[in-house]
């Protein structure tokens, strides 16, 4: 079975798609990626998009129009990938999460936009969507889905190993011998894009190649202002976003340094946010052990995260999720192809760990394509992936 997988992740900067060629026999699924490609959104779709998201107030209005609009970008960049690859059998897509909801340390609800109708009506294939909420009305987070993948990738490593994805929001799959878990570090590039944002910076939205952070120093006062919120020192399972971790967090941190009488400048400030990435992911990874990660996400592309991460981690084997099969910038999207193979087959996506969930749930719901919903037979479960 061929299937589309589509996401916009926590940074909003476009979409990413893979189309993967699934075999199973026997609970063994072998995967072959045909296509990836990532789409940035249109500039004035993003901005749009950006201006809505929390803590800014919006409108229904405005929801419905942006799950429109954001819904037919997913159709065409869809439409495009299923037509290089010369035709898929189902797409799954994550959307846009415009808001994660947490309350004393529960997740109690989460929406993505980006109509699935629209995807299905022109790329034809059934569609699963709305991957989340089943996972949390199990009692889990709705995150890191992708502790399911990360768990099938690491399995059989001696020691204990991890997969960090680094994308706006930092996520963390840990597998060992007692078990696995995962949860949600932190902000990996979250706050320093919408600083680069808001001060204009430049055109890409992100500091591409640390470019302004290394004209900066760290900040050690703001620093440990950051470090001293009291989400990271929750105990997994646990799950945050850019509900939590905005520019308006940041700004009220600075409004406090400066208001002392210290003056602190653009570049110091991305230089300490971006410090602030490597300090919370390595204090879990030693914290918990780890041997071996693999690094995945936009962050990764970040050099002075990479190099921090290796600096502070001396003892692990830091390496690119590429290793394990699994492109750095296309993994979350074959994560996305996969919960729509296991969804289409019956089979529950969630590892038992990995999100909090009491039992693992078959995630999603299907939207029919232009035919008959034909669900092919089902797999009682995925027993190991390979990646080709």
């Amino acid at each position: 079975m061929r299937v589309l997988g589509l996401l916009s992740g926590t940074s909003h900067d476009g979409i990413d798609v893979t189309v993967v060629d699934f075999e199973e026999s026997d609970g063994e699924l072998r995967g072959t990626v045909l296509h990836e490609d990532s789409v940035p959104y249109a500039p004035e779709l993003r901005a749009r998009l950006v201006a809505a998201l929390p803590p800014a107030p919006t409108t229904f209005a405005e929801v419905c129009e942006l799950d429109t609009l954001i819904g037919q970008a997913f159709a065409e960049v869809a439409a495009s990938a299923s037509a290089a690859a010369g035709g898929v059998d189902a797409v799954c897509t994550h959307g846009q999460t415009v808001f994660h909801w947490v309350d004393e340390g529960h997740a109690l609800g989460t929406l993505q936009i980006g109509q699935p109708a629209w995807i299905a009506e022109r790329v034809g294939a059934p569609v699963v969507s709305d991957v989340r909420i089943r996972d949390i009305t199990a009692g889990g987070h709705g995150a890191p889905l992708v502790s399911f993948l990360d768990e099938l990738l690491l399995r059989g490593r001696a020691g204990v190993s991890a997969a960090v994805n680094l994308g706006g929001i930092a996520n963390m799959t840990v597998v060992g011998p007692d078990g696995l878990s995962a949860y949600d570090i932190g902000p990996a590039n979250a706050l320093v894009d919408a600083v680069v944002v808001a001060e204009g910076l430049n055109e890409r939205g992100y500091d591409a190649d640390a470019a302004i952070a290394r004209t900066g120093t760290v900040d050690d006062g703001l620093l440990a202002a950051l470090l001293a919120d009291p989400y990271y020192a929750l105990a997994a399972p646990k799950s945050t976003g850019k509900e939590h971790f905005h520019l308006d967090y940041v700004r009220a941190h600075v409004d406090r340094l400066t208001g002392s009488g210290r003056a602190l400048s653009v570049p110091d400030l991305v230089r300490t946010l971006t410090e602030l990435t490597v300090r919370t992911v390595a204090q879990d990874v030693t914290s918990a052990g780890i041997r071996f990660l693999a690094v995945s996400g936009g962050g990764c592309h970040n050099p002075l995260i990479m190099q921090g991460l290796r600096d502070a981690l001396p003892e692990v084997e830091v390496v690119l999720a590429d290793e394990l099969g699994a492109s750095v910038d296309s993994k979350e999207a074959i994560l996305f192809a996969l919960i729509g193979w296991c969804t289409m087959h019956g089979v529950a996506a969630v590892t038992p760990g990995g999100t909090g969930a009491r039992e693992p749930r078959i995630l999603g719901t299907i939207t029919p394509g232009t035919g008959p919903l034909r669900m092919p037979e089902p797999v009682e479960r995925v027993r190991s992936l390979t990646l080709g």
